[in-house]
């Protein structure tokens, strides 16, 4: 699989399109903002967008989310199961503070700790690491990891945001850091990485 990056406005979020060369299936993941500039990728490579994935339900990762739902009526949304009170409450997801029109939604699927689908013959594996938030995630699918806000290249998301916990940050990582040292991180915000860079470089990730 490839992916494309798209940082949408107004908040610096990484949206990252994965498609499959083959089918042409795409993913959508975190659609922070933006929505022109996601659908007009989409249709320039023909892509059949088949499903959103948030690695968590914050406003600057779910911005044009309803947007998409509407413009793309058959395609699936996905969280993790422990984010589905983040996801519909808007206290939690933070979208009433950022004046958003849209602040509750509902996934079409919860996904578990170590869940797998596959799109075309990839298959994603999804990891379940809280901390910035109660049901954050990561994505692996070959040799990408989509960390959300869980782990940025030479930092890590905060935890004083409502259900964030820095113990729970500390496991996630942790969890993070056991995986092959060539896995490419692509985070929420900022530039990409690796977890042997992390491992060797982050603060927040020596020791674990």
């Amino acid at each position: 699989m490839n992916y494309y990056t798209i940082e949408t406005m107004p908040f610096g979020e990484n949206c990252y399109i994965l498609y499959d060369d083959v089918t042409n299936e795409c993913i959508i993941i975190d659609p922070g903002g933006d929505f022109d500039k996601i659908i007009s990728f989409i249709s320039k490579k023909n892509f059949i967008p088949k499903y959103i994935i948030l690695t968590h339900a914050h406003a600057d990762h779910i911005g044009v989310l309803q947007e998409l739902l509407d413009k793309y009526k058959d395609i699936t949304l996905i969280a993790s199961m422990p984010e589905k009170k983040v996801l519909k409450n808007p206290m939690y997801n933070l979208t009433t503070r950022f004046g958003m029109k849209h602040t509750s939604f509902d996934a079409d699927k919860y996904v578990n700790d170590q869940d797998t689908m596959k799109i075309g013959n990839h298959e994603l594996e999804f990891i379940i690491t809280p901390g910035h938030t109660i049901g954050s995630m990561c994505i692996k699918v070959e040799n990408f990891l989509f960390t959300g806000d869980t782990l940025f290249a030479g930092s890590i998301g905060r935890t004083d945001l409502p259900s964030g916990s820095y113990e729970d940050m500390e496991k996630s990582l942790s969890k993070l850091m056991k995986f092959d040292e060539n896995l490419l991180v692509l985070p929420g915000h900022g530039e990409s990485s690796t977890i042997g860079y992390e491992k060797r470089h982050n603060p927040f990730t020596r020791g674990l």
